[in-house]
């Protein structure tokens, strides 16, 4: 298996912890009070919307010269989901 292969594995299996958070966290949404709740789910869209989902695939489908630049991008769109799925379930803290 290839670095990349290896990588892309990985980030898929992240991805898969993530969403598994983001639902743990919407079924929860539905305890709390209804103002909270539109906040609550507002913070959950915004961990949805920044997903990397479309910068893994993006990155299976490039070339070996934009694979460095991809991967950062990568990077950065997980530290943005972390910052998300944390916001949103710092709200039941």
């Amino acid at each position: 298996m290839t670095d990349r292969s290896a990588y892309i594995d990985k980030a898929r299996a992240r991805l898969r912890q993530y969403e598994a958070e983001i639902d743990r966290l919407e079924a929860r949404a539905d305890e709390v009070e209804a103002d909270a709740r539109i906040a609550y789910r507002e913070a959950l869209e915004d961990a949805r919307a920044r997903r990397a989902e479309a910068r893994l695939e993006e990155l299976k489908r490039s070339g070996d010269a934009a694979w460095d630049d991809i991967k950062h991008g990568l990077e950065s769109a997980w530290d943005e989901m972390s910052r998300a799925v944390e916001k949103a379930g710092a709200r039941f803290r």
